[in-house]
């Protein structure tokens, strides 16, 4: 039995460890960024539609890094690209992790799914079977399957030029069933398979954002019976899915019936990377997902801007005209040349970028930026919207521009740079996949169309899906055929 002695000594040690502790969190507190001043109990309002232009406001009100608080979890959203860099890449090796998200990442995904899994084995053995697939020499062996898809984008626009959207979702939809399944037959968008992949992407991108889901800030919500019950069928549907797309491949192999494809290649190589069923599943699942979804949305911002602003399609249509004339369609071979292309492309990521918001990055270590700590375990975001309109980096940011990405010499400049892929070690692996899908099919209807805004519908340039990867909401162009004999070029090509 203790003695009174011993019972006082530990009731002081309790004392000044809690006093200690006190002492940190108050120490910490002081230098944290600043930001709107929270509710004592509830903390800060995490705004619930387009956070992302929410949190540009707060940038230009408290500065280019701020933090907001929300229950236990501490959120710092980075604004300027000066503050951006310094910290996601100059400190990478501190932000590889992700935050715990318990409604997106544990319970939606099965903790399966590469983006959002934290640092550690899982993420590192994910991570090296995707690069082996999306290194750009590999990646140079997917062309042929872009320009076929790209073809067929000019085809669907000719036969329905309303749906100019849906044909851009055709192509995503396409290739990245091509190169993930080794799917021979041009891919619709109404197909019901990946119909109900974007079906899941639309769960998962309403669950991800800030502040979705009160769980991801009160963990005991977990316990309440119940509460995460439709996030659980969904997960159960997801992992379905992706299951029988991979069984598909299985018997295919077994009938040496199948093509090249990245799930081919991680079921050959299953023990090599140590990966479980579930696991690969979901590799090949995420690649298709996150694939489709964010290249089908760039083409539809490259329709709109060719659209909005003419002068900007007409620069890109000179070069096309010079360098692959009219008796022929653009291909990759014209890549290096087409300057105007690439930096139309480049300045459309800028201008509205897709994954508009960011993904969240977890501090492992407490960070110093200038007189400010973003301690340990803070969730730091980069807002890309704010970074894309800041003028320090992109002067009249409102303006589009591609001319910014060039030099005087009509090169693309390597002296700007646009994190639309991320930062650091998370950097988005399929970066080349994506740019080389925008520059074809830029290229191919930019030579082919002249775009053009219908006088009876305006756009609307701000009317975008509010998810973690946006889209443009419908809006009506029209398309004038630059070609005499377009549809005969098309169809020889293909």
């Amino acid at each position: 039995m203790l003695s009174n002695y011993a019972l006082l000594f530990i009731a002081l040690a309790a004392g000044l460890c809690g006093v200690k502790l006190v002492k940190q969190k108050f120490h910490r507190q002081k230098y944290l960024p600043p930001g709107p001043p929270p509710h004592w109990l509830f903390g800060n309002d995490i705004p619930k539609e387009y956070p992302a232009r929410v949190f540009e406001k707060l940038t230009n009100e408290y500065g280019p890094v701020i933090s907001l608080q929300k229950g236990s979890s501490l959120f710092v959203i980075i604004g300027k690209n000066k503050a951006a860099v310094d910290i996601l890449e100059k400190e990478n090796a501190s932000l590889v992790d992700r935050p715990v998200s318990i409604a997106a990442g544990e319970v939606l995904s099965g903790d399966k799914r590469i983006l959002l899994v934290g640092q550690g084995k899982r993420f590192q053995k994910l991570r090296k079977a995707l690069q082996s697939q999306l290194n750009i020499k590999i990646v140079e062996s997917y062309e042929p399957i872009q320009e076929k898809a790209a073809r067929n984008v000019l085809l669907d626009i000719l036969e329905k030029p309303e749906q100019h959207q849906v044909a851009g979702k055709r192509y995503a939809a396409s290739v990245i069933m091509s190169i993930t399944y080794g799917k021979t037959t041009p891919t619709s968008y109404s197909d019901p398979e990946v119909q109900q992949v974007n079906k899941c992407l639309n769960r998962l991108g309403s669950a991800i954002r800030p502040g979705a889901y009160l769980v991801d800030s009160y963990p005991i919500l977990r316990y309440v019976p119940g509460y995460l019950n439709t996030l659980r069928q969904y997960h159960r549907e997801e992992l379905s899915l992706f299951r029988s797309q991979l069984d598909a491949v299985r018997r295919q192999m077994a009938n040496n019936t199948t093509q090249p494809c990245f799930a081919k290649y991680l079921l050959e190589r299953q023990n090599e990377y140590d990966l479980s069923d579930d696991e690969l599943a979901y590799l090949a699942g995420s690649m298709f997902g996150a694939g489709s979804d964010t290249t089908a949305s760039a083409i539809s911002i490259v329709i709109m801007a060719a659209a909005v602003f003419p002068e900007a399609q007409r620069r890109v249509q000179e070069q096309l005209d010079l360098i692959v004339g009219k008796d022929r369609l653009p291909s990759f071979s014209d890549m290096d040349e087409l300057t105007e292309v690439n930096a139309f492309v480049l300045e459309t990521f800028r201008w509205r970028p897709v994954s508009v918001g960011g993904f969240p990055h977890r501090a492992t270590k407490d960070i110093h930026y200038g007189h400010y700590v973003i301690p340990e375990g803070a969730t730091v975001i980069a807002n890309h919207w704010a970074l894309s309109r800041d003028p320090d980096v992109f002067p009249e940011p409102l303006k589009f521009n591609p001319g910014r990405w060039l030099t005087e010499q009509g090169t693309i400049t390597e002296n700007l740079k646009f994190y639309n892929f991320g930062f650091g070690r998370r950097v988005c692996p399929g970066q080349h996949v994506a740019n080389r899908s925008l520059f074809i099919n830029t290229a191919m209807l930019l030579w082919a169309f002249n775009i053009k805004q219908d006088p009876s519908a305006p756009i609307d340039t701000l009317a975008f899906t509010d998810v973690a990867n946006t889209h443009p909401l419908p809006f009506k162009v029209k398309f004038e055929p630059r070609i005499a004999n377009l549809r005969d070029l098309i169809r020889d090509a293909l």
